[in-house]
C-alpha cells in the first residue's frame, strides 16, 4: 500500500526546504511563492523507497492565512512530520497545524528540528525539551525527533532512512473501496486538456474509468494518469496522483470536487458528526453557529445544530447537525474540521457519522433510540476494522461489521438503502457490506426487497410496514364487516405512500406467507375476520330470504320488500350483498332478486328444454315457466350474461351444446 507524508509547522520554519533537500524537489512553483519566499498554495513531492515504491510528500502552506489550504493537503495524509524551527521554538501555527492532523484522524508522525545550522548545542538541547514538553498528551508524544539543516544537509540523511522504515512499517488501514481523489488542483495542460490532482483517499481507478465529479455530478472519463511523476494504468490508495479527464473545461471544476464512480457518492445538505470542541478553544460552541467547514479539499460555510444541549464547551464531544448551503459528499467514518470566523482559528473536528441522516424532529417517538443508534455506530466502526487474524478476531469483527450495516438500515428506515448507499453508510468494502447482508438475512434482521437492485430494509422497519397494512385491513374490516374481503389497491392505500412497488409487494408476501392475510376469491382478507351479522342484521337477512323463499319462481320488487319492512336500501345493502355471496339470493338485476333453490329450478327446465328443442325464445319460455314478460326478459338477459345462453337474433341457443 502506497503512502503519503505530510508535512505541518509555522511559517517560516524550513518545510519547503527541508522537503527540496530531502527530494531534490520545489514545491514553490508559483512566482508568487518564489519572490515572497513563502509557501501559499500546496506543493508536492516524492523520495524513492527500497523496494521501487515512492513515498509522496504533500508539503502545506504555514502561514495563518492558508490554513484552509493546509487543511486540503492534510486530507489524505497518513502520518506527518511536524517541523519546528531550532531558532523560534513553537509557535501558533505549530499549535494549530497539530491540532488539525490530530482532528483529521492522523496517528503517526515525528519531528524535524530544522535551522540547526542557526543555533548553538545548548539551546538546540533546549528546544529539544520544550518541543517534548509540548507534544505531552497529543497523539506525537514520544515521538522521534530529527535535528536537521536544509542549508548544510546534516541530518537529513537520517530523516529520509526513518521516513522510508515508517513507510515500510506503518500499518494497512481498513478504507473503503469506493474510489475517491479529493481534487486539490486544476490545471491545462498543452497537448492533453484538463487536468486534476489530489491524493486517492481509497479505491482504485483505472485508465479509461468513467467516472463523475461530485457533488455537482459531472460525467468525465479518465482519458490520462501519472503516479509521482509516471505515466500509470491505474492509481491506488494513498497515492498522489494526476488524472487528465475528459471533456471538461478548467472553468468547471473546483478545488473541492471529489472524483469518482457513478453511483457510489449521494450528495446531501444535511449530515451527522460526532464533533468534538478543542481544549484550547477560546469559547463554547453555541447553537446554529456558522462556522467555516474542511472535508477533503473542500471548504464551505455550515450551521452547526446540537440535539441534547444548547453549547458544546471545550473539551467535550457530542452528537451535531451540520447544515450546508451546498450539497456535500463523503463515507462514515470521514474527519472533518471545523474553523471559527472570528476570531479564524480551528475549534473543533468531527467523525462523520451520517452522510444521509435519519430525520430527527422533536417529537418523533423514536429520537431517543435513533440518537443512542447514531452514538453507538462509531464504536461498531471501531470493532469492524480491527485487524487479527485469528477466528475469535475474525468471528468479532463480522459480527460487529453485520451490526454496522443492521444499525445503518434501522436509521434509514422504511426508505431502506441498496448495497452501494450502504457502502457509504459504513465505510465497508463491497465484500463486506455483502457479507453482513447474508448473516443478517439468514438471521431475519434485514429484507431484501428488489434482487435485481440490491434493495434492502432492516427488520425493524420491515415489520411497521407490515403491521401498518394489518392495520389497514382491520380498519377496512371495521367499516365493511359484512364483506368478506378487500382489494389490494383498498388495502395499499395510505401506509404505502410513496413506497416502491416492489417493497409494497413485498410486505404483502410476508403477509401471506405468514398467513396474517389470505386471498379471498380475487381479494384479500385477515385472517382473522369472519362475516358475523348483529342481531338486527340477522332477523333482517332470514326476513329478506323469508320473503323471496316463499315468492317461488315470482319474487318481489326488492324496493316493495324493503318498504314494507321499514329498511332503507343503504342499510340492506351489506345484508343482500352476504345473501348473494353464500349463494342464498341471486341479483337476476338491479330491485330483482331470486331464492337460490327457485332459479336452480328454472335453470334445470331450461336445460331440459334444449335437450328436445335447438332454440329458445321469449314464448318458449313462457310455455316452460308460466311467468310474466318481465320476469321472462330478465331471466333471458341474466342467462345470456351468465353464458349459459347466447342470444342469435330473437332466439336463445345453448351454450352447453
Amino acid at each position: 500500500m502506497a503512502v503519503v507524508l505530510g508535512t505541518a509547522g509555522h511559517i517560516d520554519h524550513g518545510k519547503t526546504s527541508l522537503v527540496r533537500a530531502l527530494t531534490g524537489i520545489d514545491c514553490d512553483r508559483l512566482q508568487e511563492e518564489k519572490r515572497r519566499g513563502i509557501t501559499i498554495e500546496l506543493g508536492f513531492a516524492w523520495v524513492d523507497l527500497p523496494g521501487g515504491e515512492r513515498l509522496g510528500i504533500v508539503d502545506v502552506p504555514g502561514h495563518e492565512r492558508f490554513v484552509k489550504n493546509m487543511v486540503a493537503g492534510a486530507a489524505g495524509v497518513d502520518f506527518v512530520m511536524l517541523v519546528i524551527a531550532a531558532d523560534e521554538g513553537i509557535m501558533p501555527q505549530t499549535r494549530e497545524h497539530l491540532e488539525i492532523c490530530s482532528l483529521l484522524g492522523i496517528r503517526t508522525g515525528l519531528v524535524a528540528l530544522t535551522k540547526t545550522d542557526m543555533v548553538d548545542a545548548d539551546w538546540l538541547e533546549m528546544v529539544q525539551e520544550e518541543v517534548r514538553g509540548f507534544l505531552q498528551g497529543t497523539f506525537l508524544e514520544g515521538a522521534p525527533i530529527f535535528p536537521v539543516s536544509a542549508t548544510t544537509g546534516d541530518g537529513v540523511d537520517t530523516l529520509r532512512d526513518h521516513l522510508a522504515r515508517v513507510a515500510a512499517e506503518l500499518p494497512a488501514q481498513r478504507r473503503s473501496d469506493i474510489f475517491r481523489l479529493p481534487v486539490d488542483r486544476v490545471f491545462s495542460m498543452k497537448g492533453h486538456g484538463t487536468v486534476v490532482t489530489g491524493t486517492v483517499i481509497s479505491g482504485v481507478c483505472n485508465l479509461g474509468d468513467e467516472l463523475r465529479f461530485m457533488p455537482p455530478d459531472l460525467p468525465t472519463r479518465a482519458r490520462g494518469l501519472q503516479r509521482h511523476g509516471k505515466a500509470a494504468d491505474s492509481v491506488q490508495p494513498g497515492q498522489r496522483c494526476a488524472v487528465n479527464v475528459q471533456g471538461l473545461d478548467v472553468e468547471e471544476i473546483e478545488r473541492g470536487f471529489v472524483l469518482a464512480r457513478p453511483g457510489e457518492l449521494f450528495p446531501s445538505n444535511r449530515w451527522l458528526v460526532r464533533l468534538t470542541c478543542l481544549s484550547s478553544a477560546p469559547r463554547a460552541m453555541r447553537q446554529r453557529v456558522e462556522i467555516h467547514f474542511h472535508h477533503g479539499t473542500r471548504e464551505c460555510a455550515a450551521r452547526v445544530v446540537f440535539r441534547d444541549r444548547d453549547k458544546l464547551a471545550p473539551g467535550e464531544t457530542a452528537l451535531a447537525e451540520l447544515r450546508f448551503k451546498e450539497p456535500m459528499v463523503g463515507v462514515f467514518g470521514d474527519h472533518c474540521v471545523l474553523r471559527a470566523y472570528s476570531p479564524l482559528r480551528t475549534v473543533a473536528g468531527g467523525l462523520l457519522v451520517s452522510p444521509l441522516p435519519p430525520e430527527l424532529r422533536a417529537k418523533d417517538p423514536e429520537l431517543a433510540d435513533k440518537l443512542r443508534l447514531l452514538q453507538e455506530l462509531p464504536e461498531l466502526r471501531d470493532a469492524a476494522e480491527a485487524i487479527g487474524g485469528g477466528k475469535a478476531e475474525a468471528k468479532a469483527r463480522d459480527e460487529a461489521r453485520a451490526a454496522l450495516v443492521r444499525g445503518a438500515l434501522t436509521l434509514r428506515g422504511i426508505e431502506g438503502a441498496d448495497e452501494a448507499r450502504l457502502r457509504a453508510l459504513t465505510g465497508l468494502a463491497r465484500s463486506a457490506v455483502e457479507a453482513a447482508l447474508q448473516l443478517l438475512s439468514t438471521r431475519g434482521d434485514a429484507i431484501c426487497w428488489d434482487k435485481e437492485n440490491r434493495c434492502w430494509v432492516g427488520k425493524i422497519p420491515f415489520e411497521k410496514l407490515l403491521a401498518a397494512s394489518l392495520e389497514r385491513g382491520a380498519d377496512l374490516h371495521r367499516r365493511e364487516p359484512l364483506k368478506p374481503g378487500f382489494t389490494r389497491g383498498a388495502l395499499c392505500t395510505g401506509w404505502s405512500r410513496n413506497l416502491p412497488p416492489k417493497l409494497v409487494q413485498k410486505v404483502l408476501d410476508q403477509a401471506l406467507k405468514q398467513g396474517d392475510l389470505v386471498i379471498e376469491g380475487e381479494g384479500l382478507r385477515l385472517q382473522s375476520h369472519t362475516v358475523s351479522l348483529a342481531a338486527d342484521q340477522a332477523g333482517l337477512r332470514q326476513k329478506l330470504l323469508d320473503a323471496h323463499a316463499s315468492a317461488g319462481l315470482t319474487p318481489p320488487n326488492a324496493k316493495d320488500v324493503l318498504e314494507e319492512l321499514g329498511v332503507t336500501p343503504k342499510e340492506a345493502a351489506p345484508v343482500l350483498r352476504l345473501l348473494c355471496e353464500a349463494g342464498e339470493l341471486v341479483k337476476i338485476k338491479d330491485g330483482l332478486y331470486y331464492h337460490g333453490p327457485a332459479l336452480a329450478d328454472i335453470l334445470e327446465r331450461v336445460r331440459g328444454w334444449f335437450t328436445t328443442h335447438d332454440n329458445l325464445d321469449v314464448g318458449g319460455l313462457k310455455e316452460l315457466l308460466g311467468l310474466s314478460r318481465k320476469y321472462l326478459i330478465a331471466l333471458l338477459e341474466y342467462m345470456d350474461n351468465e353464458r349459459i345462453t347466447v342470444r342469435v337474433g330473437d332466439q336463445r341457443r345453448f351454450r352447453g351444446r
